[in-house]
């Protein structure tokens, strides 16, 4: 099927519109996507090995306090 998704989609709620596309331009900006993104975030946090956080682009670092 020419529609059809190589993987299972998965559905997160409660995210709001605003964040949901502040994520989708820092992750952009790092040459990466929302899923890409999320799936190394859930694998670092379980504790996989050898998975790390690609680095925040810095005009998407958060404010400094001061």
């Amino acid at each position: 099927m020419a529609n059809q998704h190589r993987h299972k989609q998965r559905v997160i709620r409660g995210i709001p519109d605003d964040l949901v596309e502040r994520f989708d331009a820092a992750a952009r900006a790092a040459g990466s996507d929302r899923s890409s993104l999320t799936r190394v975030l859930w694998e670092q946090w379980l504790g996989t090995p050898d998975v790390e956080v690609p680095p925040r682009p810095a005009d998407h670092a958060p404010p400094t306090e001061g």
